[in-house]
């Protein structure tokens, strides 16, 4: 099935949703990896975020039935 246009625009605006709780991830992935001991101070506010992005990934996700 193809999509319509209307339908990439918004993979498009999913991906970026997707993006963002990413890069928090590396965050929080290149914290673990190689300043855990001076920056785990940055982990709760991260882990916080991670979970914010990840609430609005999944409503826009609910939001558009062919994202499933």
């Amino acid at each position: 099935m193809a999509l319509t246009e209307e339908q990439k625009e918004i993979k498009k605006q999913y991906a970026g949703y997707k993006r963002k709780v990413t890069e928090v991830a590396g965050e929080i992935h290149d914290i673990v990896e190689d300043t855990i001991w001076t920056d785990y101070v940055k982990l709760p506010e991260l882990g916080e975020k991670v979970i914010e992005l990840m609430k609005d990934v999944n409503e826009f996700k609910a939001q558009h039935d062919f994202l499933k």
